[in-house]
């Protein structure tokens, strides 16, 4: 299973983040979900602070590229396999970051992969 932090959570079920968070879910993947707000989706607590985390294999990005910028050093500091650039989410300048770190950047659909198997 593929530890997963979902940034840019949130407890409205008409977003994608919060959907992508009860999918991964229900793969049994292993999710932190990080938001502005505190709150719930399911069992999955969203958290509003910048734990530190080992082993993380995926962040999936919901936020857009100018809210990106204060997630910079946080998301290095994870040294995450990859990260998902959800769409409207895409960032070249994160991306470029990510690359020069060894992080995989992916412009994707996390819903998508999931579903296709390709997660």
């Amino acid at each position: 299973m593929k530890k997963t932090i979902v940034l840019g959570a949130s407890e409205n079920p008409e977003r994608y983040s919060y959907l992508a968070v009860q999918r991964l879910t229900k793969f049994n993947h292993p999710v932190i979900a990080i938001g502005k707000k505190a709150g719930m989706i399911g069992a999955v607590p969203i958290i509003t602070d910048h734990p530190a985390e080992n082993e993380v294999d995926t962040i999936s990005l919901y936020l857009n590229p100018t809210l990106q910028k204060v997630y910079y050093p946080y998301i290095l500091s994870l040294h995450p396999k990859r990260i998902i650039f959800n769409p409207g989410t895409e960032n070249d300048e994160l991306a470029d970051m990510a690359a020069k770190n060894g992080i995989q950047a992916i412009e994707a659909c996390t819903l998508v992969m999931l579903n296709t198997g390709q997660y």
